[in-house]
């Protein structure tokens, strides 16, 4: 079976990207292990949640994915306090100020993958989708590569676009090297129902134990998100309901005063991965195996969906003009995404570092650097222009 583009791997970041093309001329597949989780009829909530940006919502819409998404679970950041460590230092983030509508949309990941996923199954007739199905081998041709399913398949394509997570098999393969780090850290995520509204607010909290972040729901909920250092989150994953909530709303200072757990703490490990190369020829790398930041911004999805978002539009503009897979053309998606990668990489490492010290001069400096910024509107405008991208 001969296709122009092979996506291994159907998370957000690659169904979007074939959702981008699925209205070109290109032939198109997905290799996929398993289906997106399905919509529950009792109204729960998807312990993932994401920020997504105004940009990325603006691909998603262009690709009539985000119309499909239940308006009602949806909720639009207007606000974001971000606070210091000692008590005192905030800074704050406006979309007024920042002349937008919004600075970010809260959405949950299964509403996200289910939209996509119905678009690709029901009205994409150039996409042809293998799953559950997983990959064997891969060889490299000067004019194709060739895929080896597990069930023994065999699938050839100018352009195989690795979207396969932080530990790419595709990666691998390729033989394209990583630079990494553990941050000693544990992702924690949960839901809360909160006993005061939120406003649309975001809360951070830059901790000496952590960085905790309270994520706007619907009605008076929030998601949590605490990058907590590994002894924290393991007593944190270790606490009762009651005891845990109890426990959040004390570290947010009672901001939204008592807080119910909804959806049970679910815990990742935090890791750097710096991407040696995203492109080799008859293959790119897009989503989280061609980059790995901290969560402390919240800005990991939304990378992913622009990687997505440069390659589609690079690719419309080549369609059927020549070979999707060659090499000079994967170099200039790579020369687009490096800025914003490296940028990325160097201000969510640098802060998670300037935060996880306890140098005494770091630790007055961080914090007079808030208040100081928090004075500045220029500034503070030309930090969120690039996160609402």
């Amino acid at each position: 079976m001969k296709f122009d583009i092979v996506v291994i791997g159907g998370g957000l970041v690659g169904a979007s990207l074939l959702a981008a093309l699925k209205d070109s001329g290109l032939k198109l597949a997905v290799v996929e292990s398993r289906l997106p989780a399905p919509i529950p009829d009792d109204a729960s909530w998807d312990g993932r949640i994401y920020a997504i940006s105004p940009g990325s919502a603006d691909f998603l819409r262009k690709m009539n994915a985000w119309q499909r998404l239940d308006a009602a679970r949806i909720t639009p950041v207007y606000d974001m306090q971000v606070h210091g460590d000692d008590q005192a230092a905030r800074l704050d983030f406006s979309a007024y100020e920042s002349g937008v509508p919004e600075l970010a949309y809260i959405a949950e990941n299964r509403q996200l993958q289910h939209a996509i996923w119905e678009m690709l199954t029901s009205g994409a007739a150039n996409v042809e989708i293998f799953c559950p199905a997983r990959c064997a081998s891969i060889a490299w041709h000067e004019s194709h590569a060739e895929l080896t399913l597990a069930d023994g398949s065999s699938l050839q394509a100018a352009l195989v676009v690795g979207a396969d997570g932080v530990n790419s098999w595709v990666r691998e393969q390729a033989g394209i090297g990583t630079e990494s780090h553990s941050y000693f850290q544990t992702g924690i995520v949960a839901n809360f129902q909160t006993e005061r509204a939120h406003h649309n607010i975001a809360f951070q909290w830059f901790r000496r134990d952590g960085i905790l972040a309270l994520l706007p729901l619907p009605g008076k909920r929030v998601s949590m998100v605490w990058s907590a250092n590994k002894s924290r989150a393991d007593m944190l994953l270790e606490l009762s309901e009651e005891a845990l909530g109890d426990f959040v709303a004390q570290a947010a200072n009672h901001a939204l005063g008592a807080m119910q757990l909804i959806t049970p703490p679910l815990g990742f490990p935090l890791n750097f991965v710096h991407v040696q190369s995203l492109v080799k020829p008859r293959l790119a790398l897009i989503g989280d195996a061609a980059h790995g930041i901290h969560p402390l911004a919240g800005q990991g999805v939304n990378l992913g969906l622009r990687d997505a978002r440069e390659l589609a539009n690079l690719l419309l503009q080549f369609d059927g003009v020549g070979d999707c897979g060659e090499h000079h053309l994967l170099r200039c998606y790579e020369r687009s995404r490096k800025e914003d990668i490296l940028a990325m990489e160097w201000v969510t490492d640098g802060l998670q570092k300037l935060f996880g010290s306890e140098h005494a001069t770091l630790i007055r400096l961080r914090n007079l650097g808030f208040e100081i910024t928090n004075r500045l509107p220029v500034l503070k405008t030309r930090l969120m222009q690039h996160a609402l991208s």
